[in-house]
């Protein structure tokens, strides 16, 4: 069965997050553990904060949600596959065009050099990946995107796993599965508007 805006909408309201293996099959997940960042004690490090002041991007949202997962899509340094296929990135891109999924944007010019993207459904925001070609560039997007969220009355940044340290510095907790559906049930009743 090919993965559908809707099938991504009703995974999402359950808790469940997809991910492709390395031959591109869909696998649907439902962690014990599951990473959020809370909005309301959202962490800046002084030095990023510095740099979110300071400019040096310009922060846009939702003008090329494609080309940012495709960005996220690329293979990093010692990886020889991507976790996003090919079918992600059409059933994410018609899901943005619903109005679902969005991405913000690092811009230095004319070149896109750091951005991530995710779902919104209701008060949930389910930060999906982010990418960055230029130092700091996807964390200005994080600050951003957590300014917008408070701003809409998002409830719930969900960021699934912790990978690597770099997202403990937000602070980024991880909570348990039954924690994780109680949250979810809240902000699944809350109006946000992205």
């Amino acid at each position: 069965m090919a993965l559908s805006s809707n099938m991504l909408l009703a995974g999402y309201c359950q808790g469940l997050f997809p991910m492709a293996d390395d031959d591109g099959t869909i696998q649907w997940y439902d962690v014990k553990r599951r990473a959020i960042i809370p909005l309301d004690t959202f962490h800046v490090p002084k030095r990023l904060a510095r740099r979110v002041r300071n400019g040096g991007f310009e922060i846009r949202v939702n003008t090329c949600f494609r080309e940012v997962m495709l960005a996220c899509a690329a293979p990093r340094p010692g990886h020889d596959g991507t976790w996003i296929s090919d079918a992600m990135v059409t059933a994410y891109s018609e899901l943005h065009t619903l109005g679902f999924a969005h991405s913000v944007e690092a811009w230095a010019g004319d070149e896109l050099v750091g951005g991530l993207y995710g779902v919104a459904v209701r008060g949930l925001f389910a930060g999906e990946s982010m990418f960055s070609r230029a130092t700091d560039a996807s964390k200005v997007a994080l600050v951003h995107l957590v300014e917008r969220l408070r701003r809409g009355g998002f409830v719930l940044l969900d960021s699934q796993y912790i990978v690597g340290e770099h997202m403990l510095q937000f602070g980024t907790i991880e909570i348990s599965r039954a924690e994780y559906q109680q949250r979810l049930a809240a902000a699944l009743a809350v109006d946000a508007v992205f």
